[in-house]
Protein backbone atom coordinates (compact mmCIF):
# COMPACT_ATOMS: atom_id res chain seq x y z
CA UNK A 1 0.00 0.00 0.00
CA UNK A 2 1.38 3.41 -0.76
CA UNK A 3 1.07 5.88 1.84
CA UNK A 4 1.92 9.90 2.02
CA UNK A 5 3.03 11.28 5.08
CA UNK A 6 2.91 15.26 5.02
CA UNK A 7 5.91 16.61 7.52
CA UNK A 8 8.12 19.43 8.34
CA UNK A 9 11.45 18.92 5.36
CA UNK A 10 13.05 15.80 5.60
CA UNK A 11 16.39 17.89 6.52
CA UNK A 12 14.77 19.31 10.20
CA UNK A 13 13.86 15.63 11.12
CA UNK A 14 16.00 14.15 13.92
CA UNK A 15 15.17 10.39 12.77
CA UNK A 16 16.96 9.32 16.13
CA UNK A 17 14.13 10.63 18.15
CA UNK A 18 11.51 11.49 15.50
CA UNK A 19 8.02 10.09 15.90
CA UNK A 20 6.85 10.32 12.21
CA UNK A 21 10.52 7.93 11.09
CA UNK A 22 9.46 5.56 13.64
CA UNK A 23 6.31 5.56 11.76
CA UNK A 24 7.72 5.54 8.51
CA UNK A 25 10.23 2.66 9.18
CA UNK A 26 7.42 0.84 10.54
CA UNK A 27 5.35 1.25 8.10
CA UNK A 28 8.06 0.09 5.56
CA UNK A 29 8.58 -3.23 7.38
CA UNK A 30 5.00 -4.14 6.63
CA UNK A 31 5.47 -3.97 3.70
CA UNK A 32 4.27 -0.53 2.47
CA UNK A 33 5.51 1.94 0.46
CA UNK A 34 6.55 5.33 1.97
CA UNK A 35 5.67 8.77 0.10
CA UNK A 36 6.23 12.33 2.13
CA UNK A 37 5.75 15.91 0.70
CA UNK A 38 5.12 19.07 2.88
CA UNK A 39 2.09 21.19 3.16
CA UNK A 40 3.73 23.20 0.49
CA UNK A 41 3.34 20.67 -2.56
CA UNK A 42 -0.85 20.48 -1.59
CA UNK A 43 -3.19 21.96 -4.49
CA UNK A 44 -6.32 21.67 -5.60
CA UNK A 45 -5.96 21.94 -9.73
CA UNK A 46 -8.09 20.36 -11.64
CA UNK A 47 -10.83 19.91 -9.20
CA UNK A 48 -8.32 17.46 -7.66
CA UNK A 49 -6.29 17.32 -4.58
CA UNK A 50 -2.87 16.69 -5.65
CA UNK A 51 0.75 16.95 -3.88
CA UNK A 52 4.04 16.02 -5.41
CA UNK A 53 5.65 13.45 -3.47
CA UNK A 54 8.93 12.21 -3.25
CA UNK A 55 9.05 8.19 -2.23
CA UNK A 56 11.41 7.25 0.48
CA UNK A 57 13.54 4.11 0.92
CA UNK A 58 14.47 4.06 4.82
CA UNK A 59 17.50 2.21 6.66
CA UNK A 60 18.24 1.77 10.06
CA UNK A 61 21.01 4.44 10.71
CA UNK A 62 19.87 7.35 12.42
CA UNK A 63 22.54 9.50 10.62
CA UNK A 64 21.47 8.23 6.88
CA UNK A 65 18.30 7.68 7.24
CA UNK A 66 16.62 7.82 3.79
CA UNK A 67 17.02 7.69 0.20
CA UNK A 68 15.08 9.16 -2.08
CA UNK A 69 13.70 7.07 -5.08
CA UNK A 70 11.74 9.33 -7.57
CA UNK A 71 9.02 11.96 -6.81
CA UNK A 72 5.41 12.33 -8.68
CA UNK A 73 2.32 14.37 -8.87
CA UNK A 74 -0.63 11.81 -7.84
CA UNK A 75 -3.61 13.10 -6.19
CA UNK A 76 -4.55 12.36 -2.75
CA UNK A 77 -7.25 10.01 -3.10
CA UNK A 78 -4.99 7.48 -4.92
CA UNK A 79 -3.38 6.75 -1.92
CA UNK A 80 -4.10 4.37 0.98
CA UNK A 81 -3.83 6.17 2.95
CA UNK A 82 -2.47 10.07 4.12
CA UNK A 83 -1.00 10.57 7.12
CA UNK A 84 -1.30 14.52 8.75
CA UNK A 85 2.15 14.85 10.91
CA UNK A 86 3.08 18.37 10.01
CA UNK A 87 4.08 19.66 13.42
CA UNK A 88 2.86 22.99 14.68
CA UNK A 89 2.62 25.83 14.95
CA UNK A 90 -1.25 26.06 14.30
CA UNK A 91 -1.59 28.97 11.57
CA UNK A 92 -3.39 29.64 8.63
CA UNK A 93 -1.57 28.15 6.34
CA UNK A 94 -1.74 24.94 8.60
CA UNK A 95 -5.84 25.38 8.56
CA UNK A 96 -5.66 25.60 5.13
CA UNK A 97 -4.21 22.49 4.79
CA UNK A 98 -6.73 20.77 6.48
CA UNK A 99 -8.66 22.48 4.22
CA UNK A 100 -7.75 20.82 1.21
CA UNK A 101 -7.20 17.51 3.22
CA UNK A 102 -11.24 17.76 3.77
CA UNK A 103 -11.54 18.19 -0.01
CA UNK A 104 -9.47 15.31 -0.60
CA UNK A 105 -11.85 13.03 2.01
CA UNK A 106 -14.62 14.44 -0.36
CA UNK A 107 -13.36 12.80 -3.50
CA UNK A 108 -12.19 9.31 -1.50
CA UNK A 109 -8.45 9.92 0.57
CA UNK A 110 -7.94 8.13 3.98
CA UNK A 111 -6.98 11.16 5.89
CA UNK A 112 -5.85 10.74 9.57
CA UNK A 113 -6.10 12.22 11.55
CA UNK A 114 -9.04 13.79 10.26
CA UNK A 115 -8.44 17.36 8.95
CA UNK A 116 -12.00 18.22 10.46
CA UNK A 117 -10.50 16.74 13.99
CA UNK A 118 -7.46 18.58 14.10
CA UNK A 119 -9.53 22.14 13.25
CA UNK A 120 -11.65 21.27 15.92
CA UNK A 121 -9.34 19.94 18.55
CA UNK A 122 -7.31 23.31 19.80
CA UNK A 123 -4.56 21.20 21.95
CA UNK A 124 -4.29 23.55 24.71
CA UNK A 125 -8.30 23.94 24.99
CA UNK A 126 -9.15 21.09 24.18
CA UNK A 127 -9.10 19.87 27.72
CA UNK A 128 -12.57 21.69 28.18
CA UNK A 129 -14.88 19.35 26.73
CA UNK A 130 -12.82 16.94 29.48
CA UNK A 131 -12.67 19.19 32.48
CA UNK A 132 -13.48 16.69 35.04
CA UNK A 133 -10.06 15.66 34.72
CA UNK A 134 -8.27 19.36 34.37
CA UNK A 135 -7.56 21.67 36.74
CA UNK A 136 -9.47 25.21 36.91
CA UNK A 137 -8.30 26.62 33.62
CA UNK A 138 -9.23 30.02 32.23
CA UNK A 139 -8.96 31.13 28.25
CA UNK A 140 -9.53 34.33 27.25
CA UNK A 141 -7.86 37.76 26.05
CA UNK A 142 -8.64 40.06 28.48
CA UNK A 143 -6.16 41.17 30.71
CA UNK A 144 -8.07 41.57 33.52
CA UNK A 145 -9.45 38.04 34.06
CA UNK A 146 -6.19 37.00 33.33
CA UNK A 147 -4.88 38.76 36.66
CA UNK A 148 -7.74 38.00 38.41
CA UNK A 149 -7.14 34.22 37.75
CA UNK A 150 -3.46 34.70 39.16
CA UNK A 151 -4.47 35.78 42.42
CA UNK A 152 -7.04 33.49 42.76
CA UNK A 153 -4.94 30.49 42.10
CA UNK A 154 -1.82 32.34 43.62
CA UNK A 155 0.43 30.01 41.03
CA UNK A 156 -0.37 29.51 37.43
CA UNK A 157 0.74 28.57 33.71
CA UNK A 158 -0.10 30.69 31.38
CA UNK A 159 0.72 29.53 27.69
CA UNK A 160 -0.39 30.49 23.90
CA UNK A 161 -3.20 28.33 22.07
CA UNK A 162 -1.00 27.69 19.24
CA UNK A 163 2.41 26.41 20.33
CA UNK A 164 4.58 23.36 20.92
CA UNK A 165 7.55 22.38 22.68
CA UNK A 166 6.99 24.39 25.72
CA UNK A 167 7.22 27.79 23.35
CA UNK A 168 6.07 30.48 25.26
CA UNK A 169 4.71 29.23 28.44
CA UNK A 170 5.10 30.88 32.07
CA UNK A 171 4.64 29.80 34.99
CA UNK A 172 3.75 33.20 36.96
CA UNK A 173 2.94 33.40 40.81
CA UNK A 174 0.57 35.92 42.61
CA UNK A 175 3.93 37.94 43.61
CA UNK A 176 5.97 37.72 40.57
CA UNK A 177 7.04 40.93 39.71
CA UNK A 178 6.92 40.18 35.81
CA UNK A 179 3.28 39.08 35.91
CA UNK A 180 1.91 42.27 33.94
CA UNK A 181 4.50 41.98 31.26
CA UNK A 182 3.72 38.42 31.09
CA UNK A 183 0.00 39.35 30.88
CA UNK A 184 0.73 42.09 28.20
CA UNK A 185 3.18 40.05 25.96
CA UNK A 186 1.34 37.00 25.87
CA UNK A 187 -1.86 38.52 25.00
CA UNK A 188 -0.47 41.22 22.97
CA UNK A 189 -2.19 43.65 25.12
CA UNK A 190 -5.49 42.05 24.64
CA UNK A 191 -5.70 40.99 21.40
CA UNK A 192 -4.69 37.08 21.54
CA UNK A 193 -6.14 34.89 23.64
CA UNK A 194 -4.81 32.74 26.36
CA UNK A 195 -4.76 30.16 28.18
CA UNK A 196 -4.01 29.71 32.29
CA UNK A 197 -4.30 26.59 34.10
CA UNK A 198 -3.47 26.14 37.76
CA UNK A 199 0.28 25.42 38.26
CA UNK A 200 0.53 21.72 39.56
CA UNK A 201 3.52 20.78 41.28
CA UNK A 202 3.63 17.65 40.50
CA UNK A 203 5.64 18.56 37.19
CA UNK A 204 8.89 17.79 39.22
CA UNK A 205 7.63 14.19 38.62
CA UNK A 206 7.54 14.86 34.75
CA UNK A 207 5.15 15.94 32.33
CA UNK A 208 3.69 12.57 31.57
CA UNK A 209 2.65 11.42 27.54
CA UNK A 210 -0.11 9.20 27.49
CA UNK A 211 0.40 7.49 24.01
CA UNK A 212 -3.51 6.82 22.38
CA UNK A 213 -3.89 4.44 19.47
CA UNK A 214 -7.26 3.94 18.10
CA UNK A 215 -8.81 4.80 21.45
CA UNK A 216 -6.23 2.53 23.66
CA UNK A 217 -3.60 3.53 25.73
CA UNK A 218 -0.37 2.34 25.53
CA UNK A 219 1.32 0.41 27.90
CA UNK A 220 3.56 2.98 28.45
CA UNK A 221 4.31 6.74 28.88
CA UNK A 222 6.82 8.73 28.63
CA UNK A 223 7.40 11.25 31.40
CA UNK A 224 9.30 14.43 30.57
CA UNK A 225 11.14 15.85 33.44
CA UNK A 226 12.12 19.44 34.02
CA UNK A 227 15.46 20.04 33.81
CA UNK A 228 17.01 22.56 37.28
CA UNK A 229 15.76 25.92 37.47
CA UNK A 230 13.02 24.68 34.93
CA UNK A 231 9.16 24.34 35.44
CA UNK A 232 8.53 23.02 31.35
CA UNK A 233 8.88 19.24 31.13
CA UNK A 234 8.66 19.63 27.12
CA UNK A 235 11.75 17.39 25.32
CA UNK A 236 12.68 20.68 23.36
CA UNK A 237 12.91 22.36 26.49
CA UNK A 238 15.73 20.22 27.79
CA UNK A 239 13.06 18.05 29.93
CA UNK A 240 14.50 14.69 30.30
CA UNK A 241 12.18 11.65 28.87
CA UNK A 242 11.68 8.51 31.42
CA UNK A 243 9.42 6.49 30.31
CA UNK A 244 7.21 4.44 32.93
CA UNK A 245 4.38 2.21 32.97
CA UNK A 246 0.63 3.57 32.67
CA UNK A 247 -0.43 4.59 35.48
CA UNK A 248 -4.01 3.62 36.75
CA UNK A 249 -4.91 7.74 37.05
CA UNK A 250 -3.59 7.40 33.11
CA UNK A 251 -5.48 4.91 32.23
CA UNK A 252 -8.55 6.23 33.75
CA UNK A 253 -8.38 9.39 31.74
CA UNK A 254 -7.22 7.67 28.51
CA UNK A 255 -9.90 5.18 28.52
CA UNK A 256 -12.29 8.31 28.99
CA UNK A 257 -10.95 10.08 26.23
CA UNK A 258 -10.47 7.62 23.92
CA UNK A 259 -13.48 6.46 22.32
CA UNK A 260 -14.47 9.56 21.95
CA UNK A 261 -11.59 11.26 20.01
CA UNK A 262 -11.63 7.18 17.92
CA UNK A 263 -14.79 8.22 17.02
CA UNK A 264 -14.07 11.85 15.23
CA UNK A 265 -10.98 10.29 13.28
CA UNK A 266 -8.24 10.86 15.56
CA UNK A 267 -6.03 7.44 14.85
CA UNK A 268 -3.22 8.72 17.01
CA UNK A 269 -3.28 10.79 20.55
CA UNK A 270 -0.89 12.18 22.70
CA UNK A 271 -2.32 13.46 26.20
CA UNK A 272 -0.46 15.44 28.50
CA UNK A 273 -0.78 14.38 32.40
CA UNK A 274 0.87 16.17 35.09
CA UNK A 275 0.26 14.46 38.44
CA UNK A 276 -3.43 12.93 37.89
CA UNK A 277 -4.31 16.29 35.53
CA UNK A 278 -4.89 16.17 32.04
CA UNK A 279 -3.18 19.33 30.83
CA UNK A 280 -3.29 18.67 26.81
CA UNK A 281 -4.66 16.88 23.73
CA UNK A 282 -2.42 16.59 21.44
CA UNK A 283 -3.74 15.76 18.06
CA UNK A 284 -1.31 17.38 15.04
CA UNK A 285 1.47 15.57 15.76
CA UNK A 286 2.24 14.28 18.59
CA UNK A 287 5.42 12.25 20.07
CA UNK A 288 7.66 10.15 21.80
CA UNK A 289 7.77 6.78 20.35
CA UNK A 290 11.08 6.58 19.94
CA UNK A 291 11.85 6.78 23.44
CA UNK A 292 9.81 5.22 24.66
CA UNK A 293 10.46 2.08 22.17
CA UNK A 294 13.89 2.39 22.99
CA UNK A 295 13.93 2.46 27.07
CA UNK A 296 11.12 -0.49 27.32
CA UNK A 297 10.97 -2.24 23.90
CA UNK A 298 7.41 -1.70 23.35
CA UNK A 299 7.02 -0.82 19.79
CA UNK A 300 4.13 2.12 19.07
CA UNK A 301 5.25 2.51 15.31
CA UNK A 302 4.04 -0.83 14.66
CA UNK A 303 1.61 -0.40 17.07
CA UNK A 304 0.43 2.55 15.32
CA UNK A 305 0.59 0.78 11.51
CA UNK A 306 -1.76 -2.01 12.46
CA UNK A 307 -4.25 -0.05 13.86
CA UNK A 308 -4.05 2.16 10.59
CA UNK A 309 -4.28 -0.93 8.95
CA UNK A 310 -7.14 -2.16 10.44
CA UNK A 311 -9.12 1.31 10.26
CA UNK A 312 -8.51 0.97 6.05
CA UNK A 313 -10.04 -2.66 6.49
CA UNK A 314 -13.33 -1.47 7.90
Amino acid sequence: MNLLFIIDPLEALKAYKDTTVTMMRAAQRRGHRVHVCTQEALAWRASTVCAQATRLALTDNDEDWYRSDGSAERALAEYGAVLMRKDPPFDMEYVASTWLLSEAERQGARVYNAPQALRDHNEKFAVAEFARYSVPALVTRDMAQLQAFIDEQRDAVLKPLSGMGGTGIFRVRRDDPNRNVIVETLSALGASSVMAQRYIPEIGQGDKRVIVIEGKPAPFVLARIPKAGETRGNLAAGGKGVAQPLSARDREIAEALGPALAARGILFAGLDVIGDWLTEVNVTSPTCFREIQDQTGYDAGAAFIEALEARLAR
